[in-house]
């Protein structure tokens, strides 16, 4: 054998090598696939015990998944309060607001100094006099202060909807039993190049991870909805919902130094807090903010309260 044909031999050998050590590397980051346990969501959050029905996936399969019939409000902490009554007010009156990557607490004093806080001097959300902030009463005043195309006589309110408004309201959700990773991450709805959900996920105790709240047009009306500490508000359309992870919804504490698990995205992978048990950021999370362990399979970890946000975009098929 020529020195030529050694060397291009040898060639050749070490990038099949190279290829199947790729492959194996690639089969043994996806080898941990976690189904979802139907047992951790709370059953205080169920209209009706979870069943597993047939449904089609975006690549056109077919799988086993599990209908959530939910009743939109949380079993596992208090809900609200969201608007304070006057500008005296501490933090436990109100809730919070999220601006900048920020976490605000919405007291009497950050009502009072919005004009400031904004740059803008329209904002005058109290009674000068008497330091009464202004805000909705009724089920009524909560459904045309929260349209988007608020009238001006709800300009300054401040929006506080209550879980009594949506009592009676369920919502059915569907997450496949075993979760199957997509060709490609797929975006969520309701933006540029989407064709995924607008929501995120579930919570434990079935409320639902929503999409970023759009607090530029809340603003533009001079309004503010705030979410309670727990990171939800609530519209008479969708109930309770969530806009940010802070810590207060039910978690499963994991055995190693990793995050604790708050719920799962609606293509059936575990979603889980931020930090580590040491307080400490993920520096490996793909574009969707997920990554793979042997423990956990795939799964992602939320972001930051302050950013209005929870994952990026889906891992894994979801259910059409």
């Amino acid at each position: 054998m020529s020195k030529l044909t050694l060397i291009l031999f040898s060639t050749v050998l070490l990038t099949l090598v190279n290829a199947c050590n790729k492959d194996d590397a690639e089969t043994d980051s996806d080898a941990t696939i976690v189904n979802v346990t139907p047992a951790n969501f709370l059953t205080a959050g169920l209209v009706e015990p979870i069943t597993i029905v047939s449904k089609t996936l975006p690549d056109g399969s077919t799988a086993d998944c599990y209908k959530i019939v939910v009743n939109s409000l949380a079993s596992d902490h208090t809900m609200g309060p969201w608007c304070p009554s006057n500008i005296s007010d501490d933090a436990s009156k109100g809730g919070i607001w999220l601006e900048g990557g920020k976490v605000y607490d919405v007291d009497g004093a950050f009502v009072k100094n919005m004009a400031t806080f904004y740059k803008d001097n329209t904002w005058m959300m109290y009674d000068a006099t008497t330091g009464a902030i202004t805000k909705t009463s009724t089920k009524t005043e909560c459904e045309e202060a929260a349209n988007p195309n608020v009238g001006a006589q709800y300009r300054n309110y401040c929006v506080e909807c209550l879980p009594s408004y949506v009592a009676n309201l369920s919502h059915t959700y569907y997450l496949p039993v075993t979760p199957k990773a997509a060709s490609s991450a797929i975006a969520f709805g309701n933006g540029p190049m989407s064709n995924g959900p607008s929501s995120r996920g579930l919570a434990f105790n079935g409320v639902v991870f929503d999409a970023p709240a759009p607090t530029s047009v809340i603003l533009a009306a001079y309004t503010l909805a705030p979410f309670d500490d727990a990171g939800g508000h609530i519209n008479l359309a969708a109930g309770y919902h969530y806009h940010a992870a802070t810590g207060l919804t039910t978690k499963i504490a994991q055995a190693d130094s990793h995050s604790a698990m708050i719920g799962y995205a609606f293509d059936g992978y575990g979603i889980f807090e931020r930090l580590d048990a040491d307080g400490k950021e993920y520096t490996d999370l793909d574009a969707s903010r997920g990554h793979t362990d042997t423990t956990r399979g795939y799964h992602y970890h939320v972001d930051a309260p302050g950013n209005n946000n929870f994952i990026n975009s889906l891992h894994g098929e979801y259910v059409l």
